[in-house]
């Protein structure tokens, strides 16, 4: 019977599920999407192409690890490394004196740029021994004349042409291990690695900026060994000085930063994941509990012609299997669209190699409907349970009359969950950056599950303050008032997911637009160069900052070397973004004035292993000036510098102050990002701009502070994207579901606008009622989601930032009215459709 009673439920009143459809179907296709990015995460990897015919490669390890806790409470820490990780060469010689070893070739490349006056593209630079690498003979013959010496290049045939070069041309080339000009002793057929030059092993080693160490080692076995012997006597002769890489893992040597992006696609993936999930499930528990209780009248007299309540829970659990799975389905073509266009947009903004690929698996489908039918099933069971337990003579007495007091445990959760926020948040205030971030993170799950559960008294509270001043608005206001508080319940469920996407979308938007306030204001007031020299390619060589020094009418000059470092932040790993300046340190106050709080700048350079750091991340990594700093460098070295200084306009500049001899070799390419010029007093500012023009590499520009902040780090810019990509879904779901729970609520009071309307009401009156109702639901909305997302900034503000948070009036100001905008629409156009019957029809169809 329950089974039939369901299906007729379904095919017979569609209506009464088109909202529960909808919110499913939403929820289905965000999870799915997270999913998608989830699974890509874990099983991204790069197909080889340039070791795609050499069976062994070994390579650096692209992660730092840390394990803390003891035996069963031992846990392992990873975070991937800023900066490419390298081998010492010198393994090259103990692996080629394995028996099953042919070859064993040192690769490695360096950006190699047309020096200053030059019209030339730029390559990719190698060491002449990894000639034909890619080839399956492991050799190329040159198309045209010989191998290099010293200050000799050999160029791929394509790019020479391109640049009009021809051998026994000479052409001024510009590499992190210097400048100089070179004779083009040969050309050689174009490879997979595009244009290239090769120089002499040597003049590369050199010319790489990090001498003595390689990118990878490409090891080839001799006639009749095999790949399994290969690798194990590759592995015995690395230990663990290395990475021994085959199959498609070899593809890591040849692209560093797909560590990065896995961590990228699983960050988004798993911990947006499971906020989207969490919000859809309350959204979807809120539709569905709502949709059931529009029923309790059906359920009620159900009961009162005899229906059991367990017939009662199976003919809600029936539908849920009817009309989830449903909606999961439809879900999931939208979900994979959009985890299609995310993937799409990480992979333009370089978060993800190009050889990556979208991985669809059964999975997260599965996972989609599966949550889908299981927050449809509780929702529908939590709904039901107060009409399955009337008693069958007062069913249909008691289904009439709205349950005035929420239960003794939902309200017990609530306030555990308000107590829960209110302490994280304590905690909060206390932790300094990503701690207060991640902390904080609970604070929003805490008020939300609290709104949820405590929905019903919140509602009337701020309903009855909020619709005093309504009073005095006449007929409807005062009508809007009463209905208001007295159908707190009904509105409960429109409020939470207007308070979710305030809370949320405040939360991030904010937080990034507090961020790039306070970035913006260190740059501006931290920069106080007269010009910054900013490079057209990928950098600009070491000895530009000195050039620039010479320059006439150039007080000061510095170079600035972008890079990061990896610190250790209680039992987790944390990377920041670090500066390796050059010059002398006495004069970077000139240049860079980084509000110094504690011991001095100039003490920097006295020796390689100085230090300074921002104060917020010296506060959380309890150093002081005199303390020695653990730390990783970009390519996984670990050093103890002393910490010589601390300062407060990090953000935005840099979080970790480094001598630059002291990580130029553990770059990926040891190039500068800018190079900051101080004028002399009484030169010429624009006859100095014109000089320093002309000292950069092809495409360079000499800007102002501008320039400094142009070049903003790139791990901020995706971090302020992600965010504000999260808010949009979010916000859009949460809309999406304030709206449908706004139209269903409406058209649930068909029997309500009837009474009024046989009463004498007219059409004008019972609009205005609505529409003052729907700005009482959407005012409280955007207040208790203000209080949450302001409660949650006010710690992770102070901790990352050090200030207050920031609200633009720009930002705050237009989705607020969007909100109220969106309810408004959602109310009214229901309202319209139940007032154009006239009031007998009305009263016709309440009977």
């Amino acid at each position: 019977m329950t089974n039939g009673l369901a299906r007729a439920s379904v095919r017979f009143r569609p209506a009464s599920f088109a909202g529960s459809l909808v919110a499913l179907l939403f929820s289905a296709a965000i999870i799915t999407a997270c999913g998608v990015l989830l699974q890509t995460g874990i099983t991204a990897h790069v197909a080889p192409v340039r070791y795609q015919h050499i069976p062994v490669v070994v390579a650096g390890d692209t992660q730092v690890r840390i394990t803390t806790g003891h035996g069963e409470n031992r846990s392992t820490s990873e975070a991937a490394l800023p900066e490419r990780a390298r081998v010492d060469t010198s393994l090259a010689a103990r692996i080629a004196a394995r028996p099953g070893v042919a070859t064993a070739v040192p690769d490695l490349s360096f950006p190699v740029q047309p020096a200053a006056g030059t019209s030339a593209a730029a390559w990719t630079g190698r060491p002449y021994a990894t000639v034909g690498l890619d080839t399956a003979a492991g050799t190329a013959a040159l198309v045209q004349g010989r191998a290099p010496r010293a200050e000799e290049v050999v160029l791929d045939a394509a790019s020479a042409r391109a640049a009009h070069l021809a051998t026994g041309d000479r052409v001024a080339l510009a590499a992190p291990g210097g400048t100089a000009t070179y004779r083009v002793s040969g050309l050689a057929p174009a490879g997979s690695g595009g244009a290239t030059a090769w120089f002499a092993d040597r003049t590369a080693d050199r010319l790489s900026g990090h001498p003595g160490t390689a990118d990878a080692i490409a090891v080839r076995a001799r006639p009749g060994v095999t790949g399994t012997a290969l690798d194990r006597q590759v592995r015995q002769a690395v230990g663990d000085d290395a990475r021994v890489l085959t199959g498609d893992a070899r593809g890591r040597a040849e692209e560093p930063g797909l560590t990065g992006a896995k961590e990228v696609l699983t960050g988004l993936g798993g911990s947006f994941g499971g906020i989207a999930a969490m919000t859809a499930v309350f959204v979807v528990i809120g539709t569905v509990a709502l949709a059931t209780g529009q029923r309790s009248r059906e359920f009620a007299l159900l009961r009162a012609i005899g229906a059991t309540p367990r017939q009662i829970r199976r003919t809600v659990a029936t539908e849920a299997m009817i009309v989830a799975p449903v909606a999961g389905a439809l879900g999931i073509l939208p979900g994979l669209a959009l985890a299609s266009w995310w993937f799409d947009q990480l992979v333009d903004r370089g978060a993800i190699p190009e050889q990556v690929s979208l991985d669809i698996g059964p999975i997260p489908l599965g996972v989609a409907i599966g949550t889908t039918l299981v927050s449809a099933l509780i929702a529908g069971y939590a709904g039901a349970r107060r009409p399955a337990k009337l008693r069958p003579s007062l069913a249909l007495g008691e289904s009439a009359v709205e349950r005035r007091r929420p239960g003794v445990i939902r309200t017990a959760l609530g306030l555990a969950a308000a107590a829960g926020g209110v302490t994280l948040a304590g905690l909060a205030a206390g932790q300094d950056g990503d701690n207060a971030a991640n902390t904080a993170l609970g604070v929003v799950m805490c008020f939300l599950l609290a709104v949820t559960l405590l929905g019903q008294p919140l509602t009337w509270l701020c309903t009855t303050v909020l619709g005093l001043p309504l009073r005095s608005a006449g007929a409807s206001g005062s009508l809007a008032a009463d209905n208001t508080r007295a159908h707190a319940r009904r509105l409960a469920s429109a409020i939470t997911p207007i308070a979710m996407v305030t809370a949320f979308c405040g939360t991030l938007v904010f937080l990034q637009s507090t961020i790039r306030h306070v970035a913006d204001d260190h740059v501006r007031s931290g920069v106080v160069a007269d010009h910054v020299l900013t490079p057209g390619g990928p950098g600009l060589p070491a000895a530009t900052a000195g050039r620039a020094a010479r320059v006439p009418g150039v007080d000061t000059a510095v170079g600035v070397l972008r890079t990061g470092v990896v610190h250790r932040s209680g039992d987790a790993l944390q990377s920041s973004t670090a500066l390796g300046v050059s010059g002398d340190p006495a004069k970077l106050a000139r240049v860079l004035d980084l509000g110094v709080g504690s011991g001095s700048l100039a003490a920097l350079g006295t020796s390689p292993d100085t230090v300074a750091l921002d104060a917020s991340l010296a506060r959380s990594l309890h150093v002081r000036p005199g303390d020695a700093v653990p730390l990783w460098l970009g390519d996984g070295t670990r050093v103890r510098p002393r910490l010589v200084a601390t300062y407060e306009r990090g953000l935005g500049l840099g979080e970790v102050l480094l001598p630059r001899a002291a990580v130029a070799g553990h770059t990926s390419a040891a190039l500068d990002a800018q190079v900051l010029v101080r004028d002399a007093p009484g030169a010429d500012h624009a006859a100095v701009a014109r000089r320093l023009a002309a000292l950069g590499t092809p495409g360079s520009t000499v800007t102002d502070a501008a320039g400094f902040a142009a070049r903003a780090d790139r791990d901020r810019e995706l971090n302020a994207w992600a965010n504000t990509v999260m808010a949009a879904v979010l916000g859009g779901f949460a809309a999406v579901a304030a709206a449908n729970t706004l139209v269903m609520t409406v058209l649930d009071r068909r029997r309500e606008v009837a009474l009024l309307r046989l009463s004498g009401t007219t059409r004008r009156q019972v609009r205005d009622m609505m529409r003052w109702e729907a700005l009482l639901v959407a005012v409280t909305g955007l207040l208790v989601g203000g209080a949450i997302a302001w409660t949650t900034l006010v710690p992770i503000a102070r901790g990352v930032t050090g200030s207050a948070p920031y609200v633009p009036a720009g930002t705050a100001l237009p989705l607020a009215a969007a909100t109220v905008l969106l309810v408004l629409a959602a109310t009214g156009l229901p309202t319209r459709a139940l007032l154009r019957r006239g009031p007998l029809a009305a009263g016709a169809e309440r009977q």
